[in-house]
């Protein structure tokens, strides 16, 4: 086969015009399925740290301020441990997160074809890892099961030591043909996941579908204004008492989390999470909007533990809404927020 290269050379030999040259050129790439962004090698820094989190800073009740945060309120700040993105091997310079990220580890975004390089750096006192979700890995980037022959460190990172998980981004941990134009991840510690998730050791990774990537930079798709990120979870705090049962999105409750803000006409995409125990069925509504789940139209989507979905909508109606889980128990219990919509300027 010829390639683009031996085109190029015969171009440049004959006595053709540097814009002729050019839209030969533009011709061939097209031709040979090179328009497209080449694929990325994608690097992000990330830490787990031990930290205190309030479920509510506010200490109020921000969705019906005179019921008050009831015995969910008895305790609001627990240790926990969190990721943390880094600009790079430093770890000196904390990326900034978004405010209704919340709990949330750092987003990871690529483009189908990318690769991940992850690079993890336990600050903590146990043994802590990133196991990813959807992507493709060999053994010793699986980030779990270090029993296993063939797992290596990356399984267990011990404190103060580093490991760099490589995950592909092939084409089977990319939107499907039904999916948007991207596609939300897990990803977790899982030394002893049953635990680690509880602590607070959970974050996202956004897939993009080939060729709708902003930029080569910028991995996000083109066709969408806006992208947020929820993760509904119950923490159990307290061995099951229920003052210890944090009824969260993004790890806030009673309205205590902020920052969904977007306006009438933005094309706004949701990635819809959940992880935890038998009690995390839930049941995420929008006021006042519908959205577009894989060609159903509604406003509730339904989301198990380890559940993963990603929908779609354009807000048509401005105003201070509610987001929350429909689940009676779970709305008494603080699992509710608001997303507000800016008028048409």
């Amino acid at each position: 086969m010829i390639s683009c290269s031996d085109y190029h050379s015969y171009y440049k030999n004959m006595n053709i015009c540097n814009a002729g040259r050019i839209m030969v050129l533009l011709g061939l790439l097209a031709l040979f399925g090179m328009g497209q962004a080449m694929a990325a090698e994608r690097e992000y820094w990330v830490a787990a740290e031990k930290v205190t989190w309030n479920y509510a800073p506010s200490g109020k009740n921000l969705i019906k301020p005179d019921d008050g945060l009831g015995v969910w309120g008895k305790t609001l700040t627990y240790p926990k441990y969190r990721y943390f993105g880094y600009k790079d091997g430093r770890y000196k310079e904390r990326l900034v997160q978004p405010e209704w990220a919340g709990i949330l580890g750092p987003q990871l975004r690529a483009e189908v074809g990318d690769t991940l390089k992850v690079h993890f750096l336990n600050k903590t006192d146990r043994a802590l890892s990133m196991h990813p979700h959807g992507v493709f890995y060999d053994k010793k980037s699986e980030g779990a099961d270090a029993a296993s022959t063939g797992a290596g460190i990356g399984a267990a990172v011990p404190p103060g030591k580093s490991f760099t998980y490589t995950w592909v981004v092939d084409e089977a941990s990319g939107p499907g043909p039904t999916d948007p134009s991207s596609i939300v991840w897990l990803y977790h510690s899982h030394v002893m996941e049953e635990e680690e998730a509880n602590l607070g050791l959970v974050g996202a990774i956004i897939v993009t579908r080939q060729g709708v990537a902003r930029s080569t930079r910028d991995p996000s798709p083109n066709d969408v204004d806006q992208e947020f990120i929820t993760l509904f979870m119950i923490f159990n705090e307290e061995n099951g008492e229920e003052s210890g049962m944090k009824h969260t999105i993004n790890g806030r409750i009673f309205g205590n989390l902020k920052g969904y803000d977007t306006g009438i006409g933005k094309r706004v995409r949701w990635h819809v999470v959940a992880l935890g125990n038998e009690t995390d069925n839930h049941t995420v509504h929008w006021h006042a909007q519908t959205v577009l789940d894989h060609g159903r139209r509604t406003d509730v989507v339904e989301v198990l533990p380890a559940s993963m979905t990603s929908v779609d909508m354009v807000p048509r109606s401005p105003g201070n809404w509610l987001l929350h889980c429909h689940v009676d128990d779970h709305m008494m219990a603080g699992m509710s927020t608001r997303w507000n919509v800016a008028p048409a300027k």
